[in-house]
């Protein structure tokens, strides 16, 4: 099984890189994770609404290059249906046995997903009805996967 976490915009704080670097590390019995970053798009604060369209349209078009036509594709999106740990398991579950070998996980930047990259998308999920700087993300996300395994193989972690 392989989980890749694609993401707009690089981590900068050592603690997220830390943190990152454990879960992948935790989750290596489980399945083989990948995190692709690309760039973002420099946005004034004082932007148009068009101007952060084109941006998140580039950020999309990146985002788009490193998926294949058959890849499932899971995007983070804040106004999705959110999952219990155990709904997430199951879903989790369900992803590989349905789309196969290989799961795709699209975290937006700052303004969120191209349409491009919405519609291309297989699902949509919310990890929660709260913001998260979107580089905390990775983490809390890979925190999730790792707990969707250890339910999944009834090892003890969650509670």
């Amino acid at each position: 099984m392989r989980i890749r976490i694609l993401a707009v915009g690089k981590i900068k704080e050592k603690y997220l890189h830390d943190g990152i670097a454990e879960y992948i590390k935790r989750l290596k019995p489980y399945a083989s994770i990948e995190i692709i970053e690309v760039s973002d798009e420099a946005v004034n604060e004082k932007a148009s609404v068009s101007e952060i369209e084109i941006a998140k349209q580039k950020e999309g078009l990146k985002l788009l290059k490193n998926i294949k036509g058959s890849d499932l594709v899971i995007n983070l999106d804040l106004n999705q249906k959110q999952y219990t740990s155990e709904e997430f398991a199951s879903f989790l579950e369900k992803s590989f046995r349905d789309g196969g070998a290989i799961v795709n996980f699209v975290i937006g930047g700052s303004y969120g997903l191209s349409e491009e990259m919405k519609k291309r998308a297989n699902l949509s999920i919310s990890l929660s009805n709260m913001t998260f700087l979107h580089q905390m993300t990775r983490l809390i996300l890979l925190e999730q996967i790792y707990r969707a395994f250890k339910i999944n193989h009834h090892e003890v972690y969650h509670k």
